[in-house]
């Protein structure tokens, strides 16, 4: 662990630190020689795909095809550290769940499944067999299907979410929350509706055509760093890179690139952004629509795509005329002219690519907000080109993945028409639950089981503090992992631990070792293949996993389930039959690098309402929670807080206490915020405070002791890192339409703790 302080990092994103980080953590994990050796697989055609995020790799014949963090998801998973029976036999439940999460994940590979017994407070070893049959009772207890919940997990391959959705129908429900419902949901919604696909329209070979690339809400140093690989290479050849975030992100600035001498002989690096604005958080569609404003006022457009390809386009024009530059300055927290500026380099290129993430995602106006971006995108023609399009850059390594395979609370009757063709059933027609109704419902008394494929639920989730309340109060919980998180500690009457294989290891059924495929970013579709020997001999996969709880659930159920498990090229088969687009799966993905889903915005194939891709005006919001609840508490200095990740995390994982990039090291307790907002308070850094969210639902929410960090945000706004931060993030705080929790946009207040001893 490193030693705890707040100092500058000037080096760039990458370099040395980068690769003495991953020889610190693959050290840790006690694996140095299998480690290197894992990890020269890890992307590779005969190897497995890296379990941390979804950027499409580049070179499939690169020895090198792995980043910083995908070497610590890599590490964590490979490591020689077991949470076997002597974890459990000397800690109860409580004295766990005192522990931090680092901790936690520290304890390594969980090796054999585990059944709480509430009279030690324990989890104690249980066979395969009993878990299942434990399952299936409370499954066929319920008196309506609908009182169950079953999660996934983004890091769940195709085979195991087309079978856990097909158990899931067959059993009688579509309660499937995920975890698109808590990050890119918004981006289906709102592209579907205007260009007739919820996926990014781009692959790798238009980054490299691109002449201009705009990021939105985006930090790729640490969320996706092998996009800077991606960005370094464009903006080398002259590409300009234009990024909006409220932060000052050491990824978007400067990066060296470990495979290049030069870089690594260089203090600086190579340069990425050739503009950087520092927007005010949730002040994108303020500048989406100011760049619009820019470039209608020039009459530069593309106006004979326009008439071709869309519609709406008149009351757009009209709408964004009437919105006044007074308006756009004050919610985006730019000037008139930087927000020009940056339209004039759009209005210059002939090829531009919008990036996303979720800065952009996790607000109320989320949907808004990506289809101005769309609009945009639509003024120059710059879908369905080389070099343009729309990249909304998804994080878990298969979250897009699942989605195809059906893992969705509201699948189309076509959908459900083709499954039940090639299962003989027919599948439930109601909508189910997403994440936000499943933890009502939960609290409501309304569910009684949940079971995850995957996941930390109890802390990715809004509210936790709520959350964790409603797990308590199920009959059943039931958690498919390969290492401990809370989620585990926080547990119903019955709860139950089950141990899975990883991605990098052998995968043996009957007809022998196994490949899984996963989607990308880029609707790229490719066979992993792991190459160690299981953490342990009584690790199941996730398929045998499904398989084995739909066989003790339904009996009676049609579905050949150990048969289809025998080999996973059946499970394909099947996709084939029920998917668009996977004709032919097991041939084509059987080729090195897999193959291309296709895309038909970018064939410029409207698959909307009207048959073209929609301009769809929205004004920019003066009226969001932030703005309302300052009017409503003037005495008050209400902040917005978004909530980010360290580098030393992968969603809620920690691999470590330090956030290299901004300068934290051995903390992740802080609060990132302005200077002069300090001193307004009169406040130092270096203080701990608690903070308060500010919300009107009457439940009170406090995340305590926290130390302020000077950083180069916009005033008025704060960061802060999560899990630790997610219970100050109302249950009823999301996006309109899409439901994604309103995490990068949390009013809070600031108080001084009332221990105030030495960082």
């Amino acid at each position: 662990m490193s030693k705890q302080a707040i100092k500058l990092y000037s080096k760039p994103a990458g370099g040395w630190g980068a690769l003495r980080s991953v020889f610190k953590h693959i050290h840790a994990q006690g694996i140095v020689g299998r480690g290197v050796s894992t990890l020269l697989r890890a992307n590779q055609p005969d190897g497995f795909d890296c379990p941390g995020c979804a950027w499409p790799d580049k070179n499939h014949h690169s020895t090198f095809e792995f980043c910083e963090n995908g070497a610590k998801a890599v590490a964590a998973e490979a490591t020689e550290r077991r949470a076997d029976r002597a974890l459990f036999e000397s800690h109860t439940v409580a004295q766990l769940a005192a522990h931090d999460d680092y901790w936690l994940e520290g304890q390594g590979r969980l090796t054999e499944p585990m059944r709480y017994d509430a009279a030690q407070d324990r989890y104690v070893p249980t066979s395969w067999d009993d878990a299942f049959a434990l399952m299936a009772r409370h499954l066929q207890a319920l008196p309506d299907p609908n009182q169950a919940l079953f999660y996934t997990s983004g890091r769940t391959s195709n085979e195991a979410a087309f079978l856990y959705q097909l158990f899931i129908r067959e059993y009688g429900t579509n309660n499937l929350p995920d975890c698109s419902n808590m990050c890119h949901e918004p981006s289906g919604t709102a592209m579907k509706e205007q260009i007739g696909i919820g996926k990014g329209t781009v692959t790798l070979d238009d980054f490299d055509a691109a002449e201009a690339i705009f990021i939105f809400g985006q930090n790729p140093g640490t969320n996706h760093p092998r996009m800077l690989g991606t960005l370094r290479e464009a903006a080398k050849r002259g590409c300009r890179i234009v990024v909006f975030n409220p932060l000052r992100e050491r990824g978007l600035e400067r990066f060296a690139d470990p495979q290049s001498p030069a870089d690594m002989l260089s203090s600086q690096g190579s340069a990425i952004a050739s503009s950087y604005y520092q927007v005010r958080i949730g002040g994108d569609l303020a500048v989406a629509k100011g760049m619009a404003k820019a470039v209608l006022e020039a009459g530069d457009i593309d106006a004979d795509f326009i008439a071709a390809h869309t519609d709406g386009f008149d009351a757009f024009r009209a709408d964004v005329a009437a919105e006044s530059w007074a308006t756009i300055e004050a919610e985006s927290g730019l000037t008139e002219a930087q927000i020009r500026a940056a339209a004039d380099i759009y209005r210059q290129s002939s090829a531009s690519i919008c990036t996303w993430g979720m800065g952009i995602t996790q607000h109320k106006h989320s949907v808004a907000t990506i289809q101005a971006i769309v609009n945009l995108l639509l003024l120059k023609g710059n879908i369905g080109k080389p070099g343009a399009g729309a990249c909304p850059v998804r994080g878990h390594s298969n979250v897009q993945g699942d989605r195809t395979m059906g893992i969705y609370e509201r699948p189309s009757p076509a959908f459900l028409n083709k499954l039940g063709k090639a299962f003989d059933f027919t599948p439930p027609a109601a909508h189910g639950h997403d994440v936000v109704s499943a933890i009502e419902a939960m609290l409501a008394g309304e569910a009684k089981v949940f079971i995850a494929l995957g996941g930390n639920f109890a802390v990715a989730t809004p509210d936790a503090d709520r959350t964790q309340e409603a797990l308590r109060q199920c009959a059943l919980t039931v958690h498919i992992t390969t290492k401990l998180n809370r989620s585990h500690l926080v547990h119903g009457q019955d709860a139950l631990i089950l141990p899975c294989l990883g991605r990098t290891e052998i995968d043996i059924q009957a007809s022998g070792p196994q490949g899984v495929t996963v989607e990308d970013s880029m609707s790229m579709v490719h066979i992993s293949a792991g190459m160690n020997a299981p953490a342990s001999a009584q690790l199941l996969s996730e398929p045998a996993i499904v398989a084995r709880l739909a066989q003790a659930t339904l009996p009676h159920s049609k579905t050949p389930w150990a048969w289809l498990i025998e080999d996973y090229d059946r499970i394909r088969a099947k996709i084939a039959e029920v998917i668009d687009g996977f004709e032919d799966f097991n041939a084509r993905v059987h080729v090195p690098g897999g193959f291309y889903l296709g895309n038909s915005a970018r064939e410029r194939n409207w698959q909307t309402a009207t048959g073209k891709a929609r301009f769809l005006a929205h004004a920019v919001p003066q009226d969001l929670p932030i703005a309302t609840l300052r009017a409503q508490h003037p005495t008050q200095t209400v902040f917005n807080l978004m909530t980010v990740r360290s580098h030393d995390q992968y969603n809620t994982t920690i691999y470590g206490l330090d956030d290299r990039y901004r300068g934290v090291f051995g903390h992740r307790r802080v609060c990132f915020i302005n200077p002069a907002d300090l001193s307004a308070l009169g406040f130092k850094a270096g203080q701990w405070v608690d903070m308060r969210s500010v919300w009107h639902d009457g439940h009170e929410r406090v995340a305590r002791r926290f130390l302020l960090v000077e950083y180069d945000i916009p005033a008025g706004n704060l960061a802060s890192y999560y899990p630790e931060t997610n219970n100050l993030v109302p249950l009823s705080s999301m996006a309109d339409r899409a439901r994604t929790p309103a995490s990068k946009s949390v009013p809070v207040t600031l108080i001084l703790s009332q221990e105030q001893d030495a960082a």
